[in-house]
Parts: C-alpha cells; sequence; structure tokens
C-alpha cells in the first residue's frame, strides 16, 4: 500500500551533505523546504528527498512522518540538521538535545542597532489557547518551556546588526520570539515583525544555522 511519504519520495531535490558517515549525516537545509510533512501533501519536504536516497530511515525515529529527523528548523530558515539513519543513533541524539548537551549557533540579520555588544535572553515561551507560540505569561502555567538565547554583535550597519546566536534550547520560534523581545525582530521575519521597523523586500527570514556541537557516537 503506498503511503503519503511514498508518494512525497518521488520528489528530487540535491541534498547539501556536509558530513556522513554509516550511523547519521549533517545537511545544509535550504531555505523554502519544509522540514516534515504537515497539512499539503503537494509540497516537496525535506523527508520525502531524504527517502529518495535512504530509503532505510523509513522506520527510524518516533514519528512515521519524521523519519530520521531529530531536530528541525523552519520552512524559510536555512543551515544544519542532523538526520538519523538508525534507531540507536536517534535516540543517542535525542538524549544530548533533551540534556542540552549539543549547541546550535546562527547568523541573524536583525532591525536596528543593538546597543548590547552581547547579551542572554532567558524568557520562557508557551503555546497560546491557539497554539501559537508566544512569551509565557502566568496564563500559561503548566505549559511553559524554559528558553535561552545569546547573542553577539558581528557588525553594525546604518539600519541593521548582524548577530551570532548561540541557542542550548531549541524551542518553537525561540529565536525569532526572544530577538522581537528586545526591540530587534530579525529581517524578513513577517510572523514576528515589529510595526515600527522599515520594511525590507526579502523572500525568505534572514537566520541561518551555520554551527553544529555534539558528542559523536
Amino acid at each position: 500500500m503506498e503511503t503519503k511519504l511514498d508518494k512525497q519520495a518521488n520528489f528530487t531535490l540535491k541534498l547539501d551533505i556536509i558530513f556522513e558517515n554509516e550511523d547519521f549525516l549533517v545537511i545544509n537545509k535550504p531555505a523554502d523546504l519544509i522540514v516534515h510533512p504537515v497539512k499539503s501533501l503537494a509540497e516537496t519536504t525535506l523527508v520525502s528527498v531524504l527517502l529518495k536516497k535512504y530509503p532505510g530511515i523509513k522506520n527510524v525515529g518516533e514519528n512515521c512522518l519524521r523519519p530520521g529527523i531529530i531536530h528541525r528548523l523552519d520552512k524559510n530558515v536555512s543551515g544544519l540538521l542532523i538526520i538519523a539513519k538508525n534507531q540507536k543513533t536517534f535516540d543517542y541524539f535525542k538524549k544530548q538535545f533533551q540534556l542540552q548537551q549539543i549547541i546550535k549557533e546562527y547568523f541573524a540579520l536583525v532591525h536596528g542597532q543593538v546597543s548590547k555588544e552581547t547579551g542572554i535572553i532567558n524568557l520562557a515561551l508557551a503555546r497560546d489557547k491557539n497554539g501559537k507560540m508566544t512569551l509565557a505569561k502566568s496564563a500559561h502555567l503548566g505549559n511553559i518551556k524554559e528558553s535561552w538565547t545569546e547573542y553577539k554583535i558581528l557588525k553594525k550597519l546604518k539600519n541593521f546588526t548582524l548577530l551570532k546566536i548561540k541557542i542550548k534550547t531549541g524551542r518553537t520560534h525561540q529565536i525569532r520570539l526572544h530577538l522581537k523581545s528586545i526591540g530587534h525582530s530579525i529581517v524578513g521575519d513577517d510572523l514576528h515583525k515589529i510595526k515600527r521597523q522599515k520594511k525590507v523586500t526579502l523572500k525568505r527570514i534572514f537566520l541561518h544555522a551555520f554551527h553544529l556541537s555534539f558528542i559523536d557516537l
């Protein structure tokens, strides 16, 4: 019987593989590519491309729609992702993420000139009644997730600032919400933009995951 993922596996896209061994691979995901199927069956996903090249990962993981996927990036965010080829590796890296042992670093271009050269944003996040991730409030008790984001200024421009971001927690839209909370939303982020900031014509969010640090098997 042909499944939804089998149908999606017909899509082709060349993977940008940064590292690969018998247990896992690290890829550079392009922007405008969703990681796993959510609603649209006609849309190419990273999972469909992976299954085409690595059919053996079909049963790896905890969710049949996310085989081999240990962590994710938003559709319009580019950068590094670890893909597990077997269940042992999946469980190993999942535990590292749970223990916050994997460090993820990003480049982000934000609106305005950030004043502090370095900073740490430690604001909890939670989902509202509509399921949208937002800054946690008292009404979200029981649904609050601690979140930690560190930033460092790389370059200041007239209307923008280039930042290096480091995170240990990987909440949905964490970086986007945290940077907005200090008054500097990410360029191209229409979902979490600040109204007073200048509109920029950009087809994607200016956020790229450029570095992963983890303990190998």
